[in-house]
């Protein structure tokens, strides 16, 4: 890191958003004081630093502000161009390319496993499921695409889009644990399936990725605490 930067990440652990900024910084090699936000009582740190949203994470470079993973993550790269991997070509099309699918996966794949997972009834959570493994389909053709035949979306190393998608893995593994339902199939998902295997294997994941069994631990402790919330409203 350039002499005098510093650090701070405002966060909270289970946040895939909050994962995704941490996996940046993994790649590129940067250190940072990681402070763990309780959601319940926000800290005034949070709260001045974020003053429109008051949401994690929020990254504090030199005591300078900077909000919402996406932007956090392209804040990273282009701050510190000179340390670790560059997350984004440098070619324009390229970039816009990354953008449009680190996008998608926010609009469509987060969206939809957000309903699959929290949905009010069968038949909103269902809906939820098939619309998680639409989106999954089609970013299968994507990484094909994007790859050209290479391990990542961003061709050999990992750029943008592999950021964006790996912020996930550990609550989508977490998911398959609880509903016993493979995610990333091997036989309709081919690519990514392989895909997942290798980023989870990269350091930088490991670094920064919550382990499965802590976040299995973690949404069962929410569906109980929503249920009970549930059962009180009824009666």
């Amino acid at each position: 890191m350039a002499g005098g930067d510093d650090l701070k990440l405002l966060g909270a652990w289970p946040s895939p958003f909050v994962t995704r900024v941490k996996l940046a910084l993994s790649f590129k090699g940067l250190s940072y004081e990681d402070i763990e936000e309780d959601l319940a009582s926000k800290s005034e740190l949070l709260l001045s630093s974020n003053p429109v949203h008051k949401k994690v994470p929020v990254l504090l470079h030199n005591g300078k502000p900077i909000c919402q993973s996406m932007v956090i993550v392209q804040y990273i790269d282009e701050a510190f161009a000179g340390t670790g991997p560059s997350l984004l070509s440098s070619d324009p099309h390229e970039r816009a390319i990354a953008r449009f699918w680190a996008a998608y996966i926010d609009d469509k794949l987060v969206t939809s496993w957000v309903q699959s997972f929290r949905g009010k009834t069968e038949e909103d959570k269902s809906e939820g499921t098939k619309q998680m493994f639409a989106a999954l389909d089609t970013l299968e053709g994507a990484l094909r695409e994007c790859s050209k035949g290479e391990g990542y979306f961003g061709g050999e190393s990992v750029g943008l889009v592999d950021v964006s998608l790996g912020s996930l893995l550990s609550w989508l593994n977490a998911t398959e644990v609880m509903s016993e339902t493979k995610i990333f199939d091997p036989i309709k998902t081919p690519l990514l399936a392989a895909w997942a295997e290798r980023f989870r294997e990269l350091d930088g994941a490991n670094a920064a990725l919550p382990e499965t069994d802590r976040m299995v631990e973690f949404a069962k402790k929410r569906q109980a605490q929503a249920a009970a919330a549930a059962a009180a409203s009824d009666n």
